[in-house]
């Protein structure tokens, strides 16, 4: 059975949705849950500094996103799970193929708008890469805006 699983986040509440399913699978599986947020680069640029020190943009973002996931692993550690947390910086789904394979992770869970047209299929364009190129099974569950119930997740397997 699965025994770590990568939750790539972007900071929404889309991503997130997929959190609380896996909190309830997670116990009983005795898994492990590793989040992962990816930062897309921007052009560098100096925030601005104290005492002589430049914070650069990046350092900026890094920051933000290790307190964002932080917050999300301190609710999943109350609930008795290991969890850990990472930042990268890179193309989104190339980072969490390689995520996975750093972590050793067995499963990646993530959530989708399930958008339908030619392009996007049922998938968002993330999301449809990270399935074609991943080593182990994607667990991707479908959120609409009106909240689909988690009973409805989309499940592929390599």
């Amino acid at each position: 059975m699965y025994k770590r699983a990568l939750v790539p986040l972007d900071g929404s509440p889309l991503a997130e949705a997929i959190i609380p399913f896996l909190t309830e699978i997670a116990g009983p599986l005795d898994m492990s849950i590793v989040l992962l947020r990816v930062l897309e680069p921007v052009p560098a640029g100096i925030v601005g500094g104290v005492g002589g020190v430049l914070v650069t943009v990046d350092e900026v973002r890094t920051r933000e996103a290790k307190e964002y996931l932080e917050s999300i692993a301190a609710g999943v550690r109350a609930r008795g799970i290991d969890v850990s947390s990472q930042v990268r910086s890179g193309r989104p789904d190339l980072q969490i193929v390689e995520a996975a394979r750093d972590t050793s992770a067995d499963l990646i869970a993530m959530s989708t708008h399930g958008r339908s047209g030619l392009g996007r299929l049922l998938f968002g364009a993330v999301a449809e890469q990270v399935l074609r190129h991943a080593d182990v099974p994607v667990f991707m569950m479908r959120q609409s805006t009106a909240r689909a119930p988690i009973t409805a997740p989309i499940v592929q397997r390599i």
